[in-house]
């Protein structure tokens, strides 16, 4: 079992406006890739996931590609 990259660098919050940070745990679909292929614990995966929804609201990321 992997470790959780974030945990590993002891990271307290996900920032959204740290796009390069979140377009690693974003498919070429542009969706959320799952925890079990990314390694990332569950704790980081929620704030992971509302960074990713707070990038796309503010148009930092795409909500599909095309």
């Amino acid at each position: 079992m992997r470790q959780c990259n974030f945990c590993s660098q002891n990271v307290k919050a996900i920032d959204f406006k740290d796009v390069a940070v979140l377009r690693r745990y974003i498919s070429g679909q542009a969706k959320i890739i799952d925890p079990r292929h990314t390694g990332v614990c569950a704790k980081h995966q929620r704030q992971l996931a509302r960074a990713v929804k707070r990038a796309r609201v503010m148009a930092l990321l795409p909500f599909v590609r095309r």
